[in-house]
């Protein structure tokens, strides 16, 4: 066994099957894509990597699967999936996804090709495991992919802890230790044992206290705004979409810096757009909350038409209606299987203030902010006391 220190579990003991995946190129570059992308531009110290992630993943699938008897080949392709399960991350992890979808079609958890004929599927087979069989426990595949990517699954576990250490905020702080413990397969599916609708709900809450300072902070949600709209320009340029997938971090900040100067230096210099407009969603009409990539990007133009700019200084940054996919996390209770979201009345409390704290931004030039929330309120049918000040 290989032992790694780590600053969130301490010492993290790699079997020989993840001593040598760790030294494949394809995790070794989850070293240069930070966890958290944007999130750091408020929060100094966020600087993890998805490499340490990952470590840790593992670390807890590893103490789930002993805490579960299951061992043998099934248990090994677990722990290789946990390991790999961030491989298929494009730069910035989850701020470019929607972009790789858009274009590929592919979204990081589907990582066949990753897989077929690589250094990493070559080293599974050299140990007898299978990459495509890796690749759908990755994707949540059977019923062990629940425990890489389901309600329960130990990335949620690990990030929240991480994530919570490296900002400073206690709000990520959950026992995952006992989460681990409690773990059990019925019929199938991976619930939680007798006696933890409150260990389901501690998940649940962390996750939510998380979301309103940490992972939505607004600074963090214009600057992904900007990155996601550079990206997306950069590959219009000509930028090969499998290229830009393969990127790390730093690679994609200098391609913006030499090909989309006006967004990549600001980026880099934390000079950020501000908020023209900043909606509850009580405020806002559903066709525009529903709005798709096209129909954003015309009403874009129609903003910057009327406020007289360039329309690639206009952005509207329009986030999913809210879901907490906890919330159908599954606790036993009185010997039944039952999703959290009928055993607790927390889950709707939290639905509620998810609701509460959703934000429609218009993000633009400090000069044109007057201008653009004007043209935003009229285009997009909003009240004007929406108008950020």
């Amino acid at each position: 066994m290989t032992a790694v220190k780590d600053s969130v579990h301490d010492y993290i003991s790699l079997d020989p099957v993840a001593a040598d995946l760790v030294d494949t190129p394809e995790f070794q570059r989850l070293r240069h894509i930070k966890q958290l992308s944007t999130v750091r531009l408020v929060y100094p110290s966020a600087s993890h990597t998805r490499f340490e992630h990952s470590l840790g993943v593992y670390h807890l699938a590893s103490r789930a699967l002993s805490h579960l008897g299951i061992e043998g080949e099934e248990a090994a392709h677990v722990r290789a999936a946990a390991l790999l399960h961030d491989i298929g991350h494009g730069p910035y992890g989850h701020q470019t996804e929607d972009l790789i979808r858009r274009r590929t079609g592919r979204d990081h958890d589907e990582i066949h090709d990753l897989l077929d004929g690589s250094v990493v599927g070559e080293t599974l087979e050299s140990h007898g495991l299978d990459p495509m069989r890796v690749a759908d426990i990755v994707d949540g595949g059977g019923g062990l992919g629940q425990l890489v990517s389901g309600e329960l699954d130990v990335d949620r576990m690990d990030y929240l802890v991480r994530d919570a250490h490296h900002t400073g905020v206690p709000y990520g702080t959950i026992d995952h230790g006992r989460l681990v413990r409690q773990l059990r397969y019925r019929d199938g599916q991976l619930v939680l044992a007798e006696g933890n609708v409150q260990t389901a709900e501690s998940l649940l809450l962390a996750r939510a206290l998380m979301n309103g300072t940490v992972y939505r902070h607004h600074t963090s949600r214009i600057a992904g705004a900007m990155l996601e709209r550079a990206s997306e320009r950069l590959v219009d340029d000509g930028l090969p979409i499998e290229e830009f997938v393969r990127m790390a971090d730093h690679d994609l900040l200098v391609a913006l810096g030499e090909r989309v100067p006006d967004l990549g230096n600001r980026i880099e210099r934390r000079n950020l757009y501000k908020r023209a407009i900043w909606a509850p969603l009580s405020t806002v009409p559903a066709d525009v909350v529903e709005l798709d990539h096209d129909e954003t990007r015309a009403a874009e133009h129609e903003i910057a038409e009327l406020a007289d700019i360039t329309p690639e200084k206009v952005i509207i940054d329009a986030p999913p209606t809210p879901r907490i996919k906890e919330s159908r996390s599954r606790v036993v209770v009185d010997g039944v299987v039952q999703r959290l979201e009928s055993a607790s009345e927390l889950v709707g409390a939290l639905r509620a203030t998810e609701r509460a704290q959703w934000r429609l931004g218009v993000y633009v030039p400090e000069v044109a902010r007057d201008e653009v929330a004007a043209a935003a309120v009229e285009v997009l049918d909003l009240p004007m006391h929406v108008v950020s000040q």
